[in-house]
């Protein structure tokens, strides 16, 4: 148990995400008080009943008045209306950060809301599961991951530390990019597959020369795969794609062309070539194992810990 780095924590939203910080600050002791806020009274009641946090209000500037630091944990579709709600009363020398993955757009909703004196710190945390709601978080979910910070020019740098030791406390790997280089690496790494996810399921779905059962009955391989991915929150989702737009476009053209590739290899029998492309593909692989980002088993499905 360490000594408490903030005096009030305020989450808001508590999906997987809030809720699996809620249960790391506390079994970590990083805040003397953690407040939850959520729109929906479902929603908080449930974090209440699950002990999450130490305070619980639906009205977002409740939970963020007098807190040292404030994570937004909603869709970021939202968050410019709450950057608005909260603003009146976030306090000079407080951490405003987020765990959104765009950068940009955070940056151009909540920017212009942030007062004087409030050390506005863009953050993403790279973890998750398709999982979503209070009852999915775990204390564990950032262990090993990494977690970026796209700060603004002339960000404190005393916050920027103080805010890097708080993920890392939380078992995380830290490191600070520009925001539109994020949005980039992102667009490849998780926004495009899970676009693609979506699209092969729902294609899946589609199909009336397979039946649904048959779908589902051989499933036991990479479509199984496939519809982890295509369970992810949809309205997380459709925000990634709203706000993340032009760097998701840009990889979706690029991917299309090398689709196109493989095709004309398929077509013509070019033998050497897919053999080329899944031999250097087959490697990416062994390289996440390397990197400590995966595990070398051969079903990758995400189980929540006990």
């Amino acid at each position: 148990m360490t000594a408490p780095l903030f005096d009030r924590l305020a989450l808001i939203g508590i999906g997987l995400i809030g809720s699996s910080l809620a249960q790391v600050v506390r079994q970590k002791g990083l805040a003397k008080h953690v407040a939850i806020s959520t729109r929906s009274e479902d929603t908080l009641r449930r974090a209440e009943e699950l002990g999450l946090g130490d305070s619980y209000s639906q009205d977002a500037a409740v939970a963020a008045d007098g807190a040292d630091l404030v994570i937004l944990c909603v869709p970021v579709g939202a968050y410019e209306a709450v950057a608005k709600w909260i603003a009146p009363v976030l306090q000079s020398g407080a951490i405003l950060t987020d765990v959104g993955s765009t950068k940009t757009s955070v940056i151009e909703a909540v920017g212009p809301y942030v007062p004087d004196g409030v050390h506005f710190i863009p953050g993403h945390p790279i973890a998750g599961t398709e999982q979503s709601g209070p009852d999915a978080g775990f204390a564990s979910l950032f262990e090993n991951r990494w977690c970026i910070f796209t700060p603004p020019p002339g960000t404190d740098e005393a916050a920027i530390a103080k805010l890097t030791e708080f993920w890392q406390e939380c078992g995380s790997y830290v490191d600070q990019m520009d925001p539109e280089h994020h949005d980039k690496v992102l667009a490849i790494v998780s926004h495009l597959p899970h676009i693609i996810a979506y699209n092969i399921v729902g294609t899946a779905d589609d199909l009336e020369t397979v039946t649904k059962s048959e779908v589902i009955k051989y499933s036991a391989s990479g479509f199984r795969d496939f519809t982890r991915l295509a369970a992810s929150d949809p309205t997380m989702w459709r925000d990634v794609c709203l706000n993340n737009k032009d760097a998701i476009l840009e990889m979706l053209s690029r991917f299309s062309e090398d689709l196109s590739a493989l095709q004309r290899a398929i077509r013509w029998g070019d033998g050497d070539k897919l053999f080329e492309l899944f031999t250097r593909t087959r490697s990416v692989r062994r390289s996440i194992i390397e990197a400590g980002q995966e595990i070398d088993m051969p079903d990758f499905g995400r189980v929540k810990p006990d």
